[in-house]
C-alpha cells in the first residue's frame, strides 16, 4: 500500500512530467495562438470559451483574467465563458438538446474573426464539437484544448493544443498553465508592460 506522501510525490511529479512533454511538443503551437489571439483583440474581436465541468471552470476563470486584468494593469479586454448563464444553457437544453448549449449562443453573439476556444479533455464533447463546428462555419478563429489524442476537436478546429494524456485532472492542470501562459502573452504583446505581480 502506497503511503500518503508517495502519492502525493507521484502526482505533482505526473503534472511536471506532462507540462514539460507538452511544451516540447506545442511551443510553436502555442505561439501561433497567441499571435492569432492578439490580432484578433486589435481589431476588436473578442474571445468566447466553453467546456463542461472542470473545464466550464477554466473557461469562467480565463475570461475573468481577460476582462478584468491578468498580471498587469491594462484596459479590459473582451471574453465571454459561455458556461455562466444558467437561464440561457437550461432553456437550449430543455428547448432543444445540450449539445447545442454552445452553438446557439455562438450563432447569437459570435461575430467573424472573433476567437473560439473549446475545451474537451476528452477532445469528443458533443456540445463543444458543435460550438467549434458552427463558429467554423461562422468564421470565428477555432482553438481547441484537448486531452488524450485530441478527438474530434482536433479535425475540426483552426489550432489544437492537445495534452497526450488520459487523466482528467493532469489534462486540466495543464490547460489552466496554458491559459495564464496565454493570457500573459497576449497582454504583453498587446501593451509590453512588464510582469508586476
Amino acid at each position: 500500500m502506497e503511503k500518503i506522501e508517495e502519492i502525493i510525490q507521484k502526482a505533482f511529479q505526473e503534472s511536471a512530467e506532462l507540462k514539460d512533454q507538452f511544451l516540447k511538443d506545442s511551443l510553436g503551437q502555442i505561439v501561433k495562438v497567441v499571435n492569432v489571439i492578439t490580432a484578433s483583440l486589435k481589431k476588436g474581436n473578442k474571445i468566447l470559451l466553453f467546456g463542461n465541468g472542470g473545464s466550464a471552470a477554466d473557461a469562467q476563470h480565463l475570461a475573468a483574467e481577460f476582462v478584468n486584468r491578468f498580471t498587469i494593469e491594462r484596459p479590459p479586454l473582451p471574453a465571454i465563458a459561455l458556461t455562466t448563464d444558467t437561464s440561457i444553457i437550461t432553456s437550449i437544453g430543455n428547448d432543444y438538446d445540450f449539445a447545442q448549449i454552445f452553438a446557439k449562443q455562438i450563432r447569437a453573439i459570435g461575430q467573424a474573426g472573433d476567437v473560439a476556444i473549446g475545451m474537451s479533455t476528452s477532445g469528443v464533447s458533443p456540445n463543444v464539437l458543435r460550438g467549434l463546428e458552427t463558429a467554423k462555419k461562422m468564421e470565428l478563429i477555432t482553438i481547441g484544448l484537448t486531452g488524450r489524442d485530441g478527438g474530434q476537436v482536433a479535425q475540426v478546429v483552426d489550432y489544437c493544443l492537445n495534452v497526450p494524456s488520459n487523466s482528467v485532472p493532469r489534462i486540466q492542470e495543464v490547460h489552466i498553465t496554458l491559459g495564464h501562459v496565454i493570457c500573459q502573452l497576449v497582454d504583453y504583446k498587446l501593451f509590453q508592460k512588464p510582469d508586476t505581480r
